[in-house]
């Protein structure tokens, strides 16, 4: 009887050690099915799918030993255990990829399961599922309503409906494609290389696609795999191309400098000369052929303008620091923990930042502009007084300085013209110079920059915070996420607030160059037509018309990996970009602050009889029965006025302040000991008090003492 069940699984004409043990087929597509990987000693073949897939095997050796790291007593384990169990679709025993809902029985061959639409994510625990417990894809409310019509990784033709055969990209809704099409381009393109075909997103396609059961192998393109495959690119043009040669060696022949070297055309580069034979300067680099000059109209110096510079400045600033692993961690934490995290990416080389008097943005800048531009250096800045005005003498020191030049910057990227919208709550602006200047790539690396060195933002509108990390996830924008007031918010809020269909089409006919250039000038029979449309309009003005300035302010957001920190805990980060600074009240300063006890009893005891005295005197600060604010006592204690979004290096403590045993005479004519502070390392010193009286008198003398002397101090 076992024998007559055996030979069910044989296939005419195929020898059997060619079959895969697990599925008991020969096909060999690594794309479809992995790898098949046959072993000489024992005589054995499976794929690589097959093995990801099934339930009961682990790879428990290293990527040498067995099948990819499956050893072979286990493949033969799992062959003993699915041996049991009959596939859905073919009936046949050694069904090893089950449903991974527990209260499902389906099971099936791998080569099977993606007949009857099982879908395998290979990512943690590689879980299978079934076609009534997939996961599926939705097409978005606020796409284009022209759907697809050709598979944008094969061009064929496409039926327009999300399954198990058609997927979708998750960032610009156009790209549509075969299931096996996109999974040849994973196959193709590998980890590194694989991302939309139309929008070019990476992150977000990437996740999506391991969702949906594609394959990603953790390698370099198969292009770029190739030997010698760019051989060709690494012969340099070198040969003199001007109408009459000089060099007596010949046209070929190239010097390593001087006349007689030979330089490239910096257009075409396919295009040669001695510097001799154009009447060049023994130094000159710069030059362009006859044909280029021509393509350009004699302007060929266009190639090299400041912004060309600019352009390559860029480049080295998306060789961006990766996420450390311990960041990766705390999904937990709060934005302070995770920002920490990042913190040990600074490396102890500083980069002076010289601010001319209160430029802020325009030194933060030059500073990203620059060619050699690192974001792991720390900062230090130093303010230049050019007007020959007053600064205060706390700008002196660097923390100081670098805490106030942080502050103006980011209210200086607010005020910008990236920007739109109320105060506190902006969306991003379309604006052609601010394009042609990159300048939405620099502002989201300043405000990267500015959240880990401790600096808060908060005045994202979480509108731009769903447009940027699709929190919350999936839901459609509304004419309230549009900024206010502008001329196409009143357009699109004239079509939204039409009571009958007939007013409607008033306000379409008369906005109609509108309706044009958002593609939706359609006709509208019902007010249900009515809100799809108010939905296509509101994604034309917040996400489609902004695809690029949305797409260089993230990769600006990537520097030192804040981008992704956020993307991975948005509800941890929203309060943090989209709120504005934290309301001081006496229990969160006191929660900032770390007591350090000292070891003496003694000591021990006074220490923890002032700890009361603190949280009453903050109270007190919050309650208005004090001479001075919260701000007032944070900026004494900190330097900062608001509360951080991350501290760093170290966070804010306190330690007591104790009187020598023998000055008590002293102590008791000058009335006491006072606070003190060391802004720059965030330290507060409370003096030992015997009494809360005397605590909040010393308290309030000094740190108002503080506050009306700091603005007027010379430096």
């Amino acid at each position: 009887m076992k024998k007559a069940r055996m030979s069910h699984h044989k296939v005419e004409g195929v020898n059997q050690e060619e079959c895969c043990v697990l599925c008991r087929q020969s096909e060999d597509d690594p794309a479809l099915f992995g790898e098949k990987v046959t072993l000489k000693e024992p005589k054995l073949s499976a794929h690589y799918f097959c093995l990801l897939t099934a339930c009961g095997v682990q790879q428990g050796g290293e990527e040498h030993e067995g099948v990819s790291g499956f050893l072979v007593k286990d493949i033969h384990q799992e062959v003993r255990r699915s041996s049991r169990l009959a596939c859905s679709l073919c009936k046949k025993k050694g069904a090893c990829v089950g449903c991974n809902v527990s209260s499902c029985r389906k099971k099936a061959h791998y080569p099977c399961g993606r007949k009857l639409k099982f879908i395998s994510q290979f990512t943690e625990s590689f879980p299978s599922y079934c076609s009534d417990h997939s996961p599926s894809q939705t097409a978005c409310v606020s796409a284009d309503l022209s759907l697809p019509q050709s598979c944008s990784v094969c061009l064929d033709s496409i039926e327009p409906v999300l399954g198990y055969s058609v997927l979708k990209c998750p960032s610009c809704h156009h790209s549509w494609f075969h299931r096996a099409c996109v999974q040849r381009q994973a196959h193709s393109a590998g980890l590194f290389f694989f991302r939309c075909t139309l929008c070019s997103n990476k992150e977000d396609f990437q996740q999506e696609m391991l969702r949906m059961g594609i394959y990603i192998p953790e390698r370099d393109a198969s292009w770029e795999l190739e030997t010698n495959a760019y051989s060709d690119l690494l012969e340099v043009y070198e040969h003199c191309d001007a109408s009459t040669c000089l060099c007596n060696d010949g046209r070929t022949h190239s010097y390593t400098s001087g006349w007689f070297e030979v330089i490239r055309c910096r257009l075409c580069g396919s295009t040669g000369t001695h510097r001799k034979c154009s009447g060049l300067k023994v130094d000159a680099t710069d030059w362009a052929c006859s044909g280029c000059t021509q393509a350009t109209d004699g302007r060929a110096s266009l190639a090299t303008t400041p912004q060309g510079r600019q352009r390559k400045s860029q480049l080295s600033k998306r060789q961006l620091t990766p996420i450390s692993s311990k960041s990766r961690l705390l999904s937990g934490g709060s934005p302070e923990q995770i920002l920490q995290a990042l913190g040990p990416q600074l490396r102890p080389l500083s980069v002076t930042l010289e601010v001319e008097g209160d430029q802020a943005l325009s030194a933060g800048l030059e500073l990203v502009r620059k060619p050699d531009f690192d974001p792991t250096h720390t900062l230090s800045v130093r303010f230049k007084d050019s007007l020959q005005t007053t600064f205060p003498s706390s700008l002196q020191d660097s923390e100081m300085a670098k805490e106030h030049f942080l502050k103006l910057l980011v209210q200086q990227i607010h005020d910008s013209e990236v920007f739109e919208g109320p105060e506190g709550s902006k969306n991003l602006a379309l604006d052609s110079k601010a394009l042609r200047d990159d300048l939405y790539f620099d502002a989201g690396c300043l405000l990267a920059l500015s959240l880990v060195h401790g600096s808060p933002v908060g005045f994202f509108s979480h509108a731009l915070f769903q447009c940027l990390f699709n929190y919350p996830p999936n839901q459609p924008l509304s004419v309230k996420h549009m900024t206010p007031y502008t001329h196409f918010t009143c357009q699109v809020s004239g079509i939204a607030d039409a009571e009958t269909l007939d007013d409607v089409k008033d306000v379409m006919e008369e906005s109609w160059e509108f309706m044009e250039l958002a593609g939706c000038n359609r006709p509208i029979g019902s007010l249900q037509e009515r809100e799809a449309l108010v939905e296509d309009l509101v994604s034309f003005m917040m996400i489609t018309r902004l695809q690029l300035p949305l797409q260089r302010f993230r990769e600006g957001l990537q520097t030192l990996g804040v981008f992704d920190q956020v993307q991975l805990f948005p509800a941890v980060f929203l309060g943090v970009l989209c709120d504005t600074a934290v309301r001081l009240t006496a229990q969160t300063v006191d929660q900032i602050f770390t007591v350090n006890f000292s070891e003496q009893e003694e000591r021990l005891s006074r220490e923890k009889a002032v700890v009361p005295f603190w949280r009453d005197f903050l109270q007190d600060c919050e309650d208005g029965k004090t001479s001075i604010s919260l701000q007032d006592l944070l900026r004494f204690s900190t330097g900062s006025e608001d509360l951080p979004v991350s501290v760093l290096l170290p966070p804010p403590s306190i330690s007591f302040l104790h009187p020598p045993a023998q000055s008590s005479r002293i102590r008791k004519r000058k009335g006491g000991l006072f606070p003190q502070s060391k802004p720059a390392s965030k330290h507060l010193l409370l003096p030992i008090s015997s009494s809360y009286q005397a605590f909040k008198s010393s308290m309030e003398q000094v740190i108002s003492h503080h506050v009306h002397l700091l603005p007027t101090q010379s430096s």
